[in-house]
């Protein structure tokens, strides 16, 4: 019988490859949607917001920034490493990195919910690029969860 580092450290299956695949693209996804609302808040330019009309309301209120840090910019940086760790699997096969871009998803997930929370109980306007990086965070959790299922079987 194996023990559970032996499992840890065994090839995914090219099913859960696919898994890893779909993580990738949604890490790309997460962070074209959190580098462009970087991008309004220091270029300064008008969002267009379809669906909502809110999203200035949510990206110009207090929670938008940690200090002078948009916090879109720490979730660009969020979704580019879980892209590169991605990467990194895919172009090496290396376990640990894709066991380290599995465990950032938590991060991912409490910080979407928390954002959420904050839009529709204390800033009361939805911004619906928020709430597509929302969705990605949340998906990839979902798939990492799986992914890690997979890892231990």
């Amino acid at each position: 019988m194996m023990n559970s580092e032996q499992n840890w450290n065994k090839p995914l299956p090219t099913a859960s490859k696919t898994l890893v695949i779909i993580f990738l693209v949604l890490a790309f996804l997460g962070f074209l949607d959190a580098a462009y609302l970087t991008a309004f808040h220091y270029r300064d330019f008008t969002i267009p917001c379809p669906i909502t009309g809110q999203c200035e309301t949510v990206l110009i209120s207090k929670y938008a920034t940690v200090g002078p840090i948009p916090v879109a910019l720490f979730g660009a940086l969020y979704y580019l490493t879980l892209l590169i760790l991605a990467i990194v699997y895919l172009d090496t096969e290396n376990l640990k990195a894709l066991r380290l871009a599995t465990l950032l998803t938590w991060a991912g997930l409490i910080t979407s919910l928390v954002l959420i929370w904050l839009q529709l109980f204390v800033i009361h306007a939805i911004c619906i690029y928020c709430m597509g990086s929302a969705t990605a965070s949340i998906l990839l959790w979902i798939l990492g969860l799986q992914i890690r299922r997979e890892l231990r079987a």
